[in-house]
């Protein structure tokens, strides 16, 4: 799926209309999340229909890609506390099977996230480009907030959180 639905690889047009990820993660990367707190998947028969990936602050070492995206987290505040002080993870990326879309697939996979984690954490964090206006919708549509938007050299960001308290 992850490949299906990566930045570039459909229309313009259909990435607006459909949403993308814009990471690849390889099987590799994958392990190094995993070993460090299990992601939540559907599975629809005998397939994979969604996915939301765990990444806890310690994979911004473990996967250079990810490194400025934590620095960036490491300046921020949320209600006039550094994000340094909250209990927090982020969500590395979610994806939903375009056949499931619609169906209440995304909210599934984030309250379960939010079963496990709330526990162990205040809030989930992540980003968001902005030209990802269906992603940007049903994260709202969840109770995400914004927290911060910012530009890098490839795209603008929302750097959007979910907090349980």
């Amino acid at each position: 799926m992850q490949q299906q639905y990566l930045s570039g690889l459909n229309t313009t047009a259909e990435e607006k209309e459909q949403g993308f990820v814009t990471m690849h993660h390889n099987l590799e990367k994958l392990h190094r999340l995993h070993a460090l707190a299990t992601s939540v998947i559907i599975k629809g028969s005998e397939i994979v229909i969604a996915y939301a990936f765990v990444m806890l602050t310690q994979a911004g070492s473990l996967i250079p890609e990810l490194k400025s995206m934590f620095e960036k987290l490491e300046s921020l505040s949320w209600n006039d506390k550094p994000l340094q002080q909250y209990r927090y993870y982020v969500m590395g990326q979610v994806c939903v099977d375009k056949p499931y879309r619609g169906q209440g697939v995304f909210q599934m996979l984030y309250d379960k996230h939010k079963e496990l984690m709330q526990p162990h954490y205040d809030f989930l964090v992540t980003e968001i480009a902005t030209r990802n206006t269906r992603r940007i919708r049903a994260h709202e549509k969840v109770g995400f907030e914004l927290l911060h938007r910012f530009s890098d050299e490839k795209e603008e960001w929302d750097i959007v959180v979910w907090d349980w308290s």
